[in-house]
């Protein structure tokens, strides 16, 4: 039996390792999966100027919903998903109320609540900007029996004042101050 040393058997270990990787890699990306849906929506103010964006993109565990916010006052503002798709200025009320497909009361403290367009309150700091994350558990962007983007669509809205989570239908949140049309894609 040949003794091979072991300085030359590493270099062949390395060089199938990185073999074995690449072919991984390249599989990965070869491979053709759907993206996940998404949705998006640019917010403005009642006169029009722009106040940030929002995008969901569906996931396995739900709407991932994700919120940026600016020239609004500093402090806490509600943000909601309302049941319509439409932003008329200046009130934005054309959106509707919350959207409650599953047919709640208002807030996560709500013994009754919560619809499924409450989400937390975002933070704007003394810049007028603030972000938010959240994820809306069970939710769906266009498919299935409790679609987000249903025949009249959906808006994302910023409200002036905090939500107090329990408060129904919305948390004495006070009145719209930004508003988004959702769309897909």
């Amino acid at each position: 039996m040949k003794f091979v040393p072991m300085a030359c058997a590493l270099p062949l270990f390395a060089i199938v390792a990185a073999c074995a990787t690449t072919s991984e890699e390249g599989a990965s990306a070869g491979s053709t999966s759907a993206e996940a849906p998404v949705a998006h929506a640019k917010l403005v103010s009642g006169d029009g100027a722009a106040r940030g964006n929002v995008k969901i993109t569906q996931a396995a565990d739900g709407l991932h919903v994700f919120v940026r916010g600016e020239g609004l006052t500093p402090g806490l503002h509600a943000v909601h998903v309302h049941t319509t798709g439409a932003c008329t200025a200046p009130d934005f009320t054309s959106a509707g109320g919350h959207w409650n497909p599953t047919g709640r009361l208002h807030g996560k403290d709500n013994p009754q609540g919560m619809h499924m367009g409450d989400m937390p309150n975002m933070l704007a700091g003394s810049d007028g900007t603030g972000e938010m994350e959240y994820v809306i558990p069970g939710g769906l962007i266009s498919s299935g029996a409790t679609p987000l983007l249903d025949a009249d669509g959906a808006a994302l809205v910023i409200h002036a004042q905090a939500d107090d989570n329990k408060t129904d239908p919305a948390g004495n949140a006070g009145g719209r101050v930004a508003c988004g049309v959702l769309t897909a894609g």
